[in-house]
């Protein structure tokens, strides 16, 4: 039986970004996008290596003309990519959210390490980061703003 849940990302055009742990600055970008990445029990290298391309090669800048036409690597951007378990949140039943879909550490942690690298062999430099199961305070300011969901099981 399918998983009706995979890997999600929530993608934010941003002109800078930040992640704060315990006070400190742990990753700051300018121009690019901050990335929401939630990873449940499912997920595969599959779904990294599809997301990875999908997300770096996203025409969401603007050209001269001011329409979407341009990715990442095209207006030199950079990425801010934060864990976030809570995009699988279930909200079905009650008003307390059920977090069963999204994958434990011992299968997550590895998977946002394989997105790591793969976002940065994709975009071809380093990407900053959050730290995995921290606190985290995330500031940005949305570009348009410009927000889109990338579903890994929405590849054909």
């Amino acid at each position: 039986m399918a998983s009706l849940t995979t890997m999600l990302a929530v993608l934010q055009r941003v002109s800078e970004a930040s992640v704060t742990i315990e006070e400190q600055v742990k990753g700051r970008i300018g121009k690019g996008l901050l990335i929401l990445l939630g990873i449940t029990h499912s997920d595969t290298a599959d779904d990294i290596a599809w997301l990875s391309k999908k997300l770096v090669q996203m025409r969401i800048f603007g050209d001269a003309e001011g329409k979407m036409n341009l990715a990442l690597s095209d207006v030199g951007g950079d990425i801010l990519l934060i864990s976030q378990f809570t995009l699988h949140a279930s909200t079905k039943k009650g008003n307390r959210p059920s977090f069963i879909g999204a994958a434990r550490p011992e299968v997550a942690v590895p998977l946002y390490g394989q997105m790591i690298s793969a976002l940065e062999k994709e975009l071809g430099k380093p990407i900053q980061t959050g730290e995995f199961g921290a606190d985290m305070k995330v500031a940005l300011v949305n570009d348009g703003p410009v927000t889109i969901v990338v579903d890994s099981r929405n590849r054909v």
